[in-house]
């Protein structure tokens, strides 16, 4: 039960508790028993308007907050390994989906670009030839590094008509990534954002980290002004969390709030340069970079946690309306190795099959379609709830009254939208929202 107590008190606290993207969290899954068949599931499913979603799990370096399914444990026999069961799991995905069509498509990881370039350019093919996807006809995302935005691998990517490029450089002061055990200078970042920019890309999205070891709230805005200098049409802005198993987490460290303070400075400057906040950590210049096709459903965001999302890769976690499934989660490199190499040497007849995951009952699913909603500024349409779920909100959760209690949100005719004090809160709001099975199954996960 959703109550005004505690959410008055998580209110009280930090902002920055824990990161909230999307629900279920990946650690309320579980195994199914018995497995479920794949081809019944999405027999069930819309399969018009699908994203297609493929991770790659490797990165030149492991840096200090990041609790992704990475791995720097590699080579190029086990990359050709890796891609080769990409491409049997993806023949049986397509056998299973039948007559689909895409209408998004992203490469994650980890760092896509980290592979050889003829295994990314065999990914590429795997979306078009494999799995039917119309690459000149849909927004397509892929993630890069500094050290990998080569000029071959971002020719291979524009030829294949990607459109937009997202680059992790989470500080241009060189002390501040030295401090989370990143291998990173200027002088290249710099010249990956020269040669993405003059590649053609018609977005470019950086991501930046506030809340860094050794970071002010002037050498964040320094940071911010960098970026600007190569006018990308999205910026994200991250709070700096501490996960467990991170290489910042198994240190003694006691870290400095300053995190409020650069969010608030850092919103106001993106919004005096003409860029509109779109969520909590997303900034947009103006409604460029969006660049959805009319194929595209709507969606506020260019985030990969929508319903109808099949997933590619050991990583990836695929989406329908009343399942989600993936591969067993792990941070640490041994739990990370061991899922890896299960994932190679899966035999083709069981990717007909999610063996872990999350059933939404109808709770969870409306409890799924408020948070995505509520924590973009767009908002949670009364209206269109009422529509699909064939109930009120307010009847639904007559909690929700307790946000505009504090002033969290705003009720505008049919729209219930956060207010910027909620907005800076969306974290501790989207937390709040899961239902107490959840938390109780996030509670009870063991992280390996």
């Amino acid at each position: 039960m959703l109550t005004i107590q505690n959410l008055k008190s998580k209110i009280a606290q930090s902002p920055y508790q824990a990161y909230v993207y999307s629900y279920p969290h990946k650690t309320a899954y579980r195994p199914f028993s018995p497995p479920v068949y794949l081809p019944e599931l999405w027999t069930q499913q819309d399969r018009q308007a699908l994203f297609l979603y493929i991770h790659i799990p490797f990165c030149e370096m492991r840096c200090g907050f990041c609790n992704l399914f990475t791995t720097v444990s590699h080579n190029e026999d086990f990359m050709s390994q890796y891609v080769r069961t990409v491409q049997r799991q993806a023949q049986q995905m397509k056998a299973v989906l039948g007559d689909a069509s895409f209408a998004r498509f992203a490469i994650g990881g980890g760092t896509p670009t980290q592979l050889p370039i003829q295994h990314l350019e065999t990914i590429l093919d795997i979306a078009e030839n494999t799995m039917g996807v119309k690459l000149q006809e849909i927004p397509i995302s892929v993630e890069v590094s500094p050290e990998t935005a080569t000029e071959d691998k971002l020719r291979l990517l524009r030829s294949h008509a990607v459109d937009r490029v997202s680059i992790g450089v989470q500080s241009f002061i060189e002390s501040e990534v030295l401090a989370t055990q990143r291998r990173q200078s200027n002088t290249q970042v710099e010249a990956a954002l020269t040669r993405i920019k003059e590649a053609g890309f018609s977005t470019l999205n950086i991501d930046l980290i506030y809340g860094l070891p050794g970071q002010t709230v002037n050498t964040w805005l320094q940071s911010i002004h960098a970026a600007l200098r190569f006018q990308p049409e999205e910026i994200y802005l991250y709070p700096l969390y501490v996960r467990p198993l991170t290489g910042l987490g198994r240190t003694d460290k006691e870290w400095d709030d300053i995190r409020l303070a650069c969010y608030r400075e850092g919103r106001s400057l993106l919004l005096s340069q003409g860029y509109t906040q779109v969520s909590m950590r997303m900034f947009r210049q103006g409604e460029q970079g969006n660049n959805i096709s009319p194929l595209s459903p709507p969606s506020p965001v260019y985030c990969c946690q929508a319903d109808g999302m099949v997933g590619l890769g050991c990583g990836a976690r695929s989406y329908t309306d009343t399942l989600h499934y993936s591969n067993e989660y792990a941070v640490g490199a041994k739990g990370i190795s061991e899922i890896l190499q299960a994932y190679i040497q899966t035999p083709d007849e069981l990717f007909e099959y999610a063996h872990y995951g999350f059933q939404l009952d109808a709770e969870e699913q409306r409890r799924r379609y408020i948070l995505l909603s509520l924590l973009s500024n767009e908002g949670l349409n009364l209206i269109s709830y009422r529509q699909r779920f064939g109930s009120e909100v307010d009847t639904d959760f007559p909690e929700f009254s307790e946000l505009l209690a504090l002033n969290l949100a705003i009720k505008d005719e049919d729209i219930l939208q956060l207010t910027e004090f909620g907005i800076e809160r969306s974290d501790t709001i989207g937390a709040w929202l899961f239902s107490e099975k959840v938390q109780e199954l996030m509670q009870g996960y063991e992280l390996k």
